[in-house]
């Protein structure tokens, strides 16, 4: 068996990193152009994005980092048929190649469009579109305007407000109104105007026509959401006539033209004067006409019997009066009356039922029952004491201490009383108790009774 040449083999990973240098050096794989169909996409906000584009018979690998993912205008769908521009690489980790995608457009509608009709599908769902419009005040007086400081588009507004209600003032907030830039200026005009908004009465945004590129700002979502938080009213002039933007479906009024946001933001003045004058007129002509038809009714007042003659006002009242008061009168008496007669009435009834005799006659009792309680209390004390004189003779006859005082003694063993010349035993101390004191005495002999022997 023939030796192995070991120098001969390539690690994995050095075959790799051949593979990738060859495809790094082939100028026909840094910038191709491929259309196919998105396949496993799942969109990973703010990150790079990983899919496969494909067609009926192959699949590849495709990333496109975070930097040219946030570019483009339109958003990314699972089966979207798309023009994709890029390069090939290879990734040395797992030995498969993949295209990098710089830039990608839709099949058929442009990005910008396809991005404007996916925009608009999801504010009409959420909405946005049928939010109440606000009114724009007739009589303006501070107007702000956001629009490119320069170019006919401020000029236009300026003069028309100028030309048609000079005493409005305009404050222009300058932005730029095309280019990656312009949203984010455009917003944050809307958030100048929203802190200061007690100063104003109309908010005019506005650029002249150009493609949909030069538009996009407007068809923005942050720019729709200002649009549609703003507290003031907004007319939008964006493009041509013919031009439709985000910006102006979320607006409260659309203007096709900027001289035509700057007549719908303010009155002519003379038309305004004119009004004016019409109903000052028509006020004067009115309050003579209500001044005259008063004078006539106060005439007419000033002749009528309540004025001339008032005391014919309440002479039917005087009467009605006298009435009531005679009624009254009657009244009283023959309540007065009936109110005796049941006074009367009760009266007798009370002095029939009355118990004052009752109460005597119990009295009485009582007072009876009371000296014959007495009496038999003080024989029971009279007993209770005889009752008492007998006990204490009976008591002082028994007591020991008598029995003691008459010569007799009482003998004690550890005090317990000895009753029995049994229930000693020789040595004991004992303690005899007489009327007057006690002594300790020691046994010294023990003798029993013959009787009381005998009697055991």
């Amino acid at each position: 068996m023939a030796q192995l040449d070991r120098e001969k083999y390539l690690t994995i990973s050095a075959l790799s990193k051949y593979i990738s240098a060859k495809f790094d050096r082939d100028p026909y794989l840094q910038q191709i152009f491929v259309v196919g169909e998105i396949s496993n996409y799942r969109n990973r906000p703010n990150a790079h994005q990983y899919f496969n584009l494909k067609d009926d018979a192959v699949q590849i690998s495709a990333v496109m980092f975070k930097g040219a993912f946030s570019k483009i205008k339109f958003k990314l769908e699972e089966g979207m048929k798309v023009y994709a521009r890029g390069r090939i690489q290879t990734y040395p980790a797992r030995g498969t190649y993949q295209i990098i995608i710089d830039s990608i457009e839709p099949d058929g509608l442009g990005a910008f469009y396809l991005a404007f009709a996916q925009l608009k599908e999801k504010l009409e769902k959420a909405g946005w579109f049928d939010q109440p419009k606000k009114p724009i005040p007739i009589i303006p007086k501070k107007i702000a305007v956001i629009t490119s400081p320069s170019g006919a588009v401020i000029r236009d507004i300026i003069t028309t407000v100028k030309r048609r209600f000079p005493i409005a003032q305009i404050v222009v907030y300058p932005t730029r109104v095309q280019g990656e830039e312009a949203a984010g200026e455009i917003v944050e005009a809307f958030r100048q105007i929203e802190a200061h908004k007690d100063e104003y009465d109309t908010v005019i945004v506005a650029r002249g026509g150009g493609s949909i590129e030069d538009l996009w700002p407007f068809n923005e979502e942050k720019v729709a959401a200002a649009i549609l938080n703003c507290s003031l009213p907004v007319i939008s002039s964006i493009g041509h006539e013919t031009d439709t933007t985000i910006a102006d479906l979320v607006a409260d009024r659309r203007a096709p033209t900027p001289t035509a946001a700057a007549e719908m933001a303010v009155p002519v003045l003379t038309e305004v004067l004119t009004f004016i004058n019409g109903l000052q007129e028509r006020l004067v002509f009115a309050t003579t006409q209500r001044l005259s038809g008063q004078r006539k009714q106060l005439e007419r007042f000033s002749q009528s019997y309540v004025l001339t003659q008032p005391d014919r006002l309440y002479q039917p009242f005087i009467q009605d009066l006298d009435r009531l008061n005679d009624r009254l009168q009657q009244g009283q008496v023959q309540y007065f009356q009936q109110n005796n007669y049941q006074i009367n009435y009760l009266s007798q009834q009370l002095q029939a039922l009355t118990p004052m005799p009752r109460i005597q006659y119990l009295n009485q009792s009582v007072d009876n029952q009371t000296k014959q309680l007495n009496q038999s209390i003080q024989q029971m004390v009279v007993k209770l004491k005889q009752d008492r004189q007998l006990l204490d003779q009976l008591l002082e006859a028994h007591s020991p201490m008598s029995t003691l005082a008459r010569g007799y003694t009482i003998t004690e063993r550890e005090d317990k009383i000895i009753k029995s010349a049994r229930d000693l035993s020789k040595g004991d101390l004992l303690k005899v108790r007489f009327g007057d004191g006690h002594s300790m005495v020691t046994v010294d002999e023990i003798t029993v009774d013959d009787k009381e022997m005998e009697n055991e």
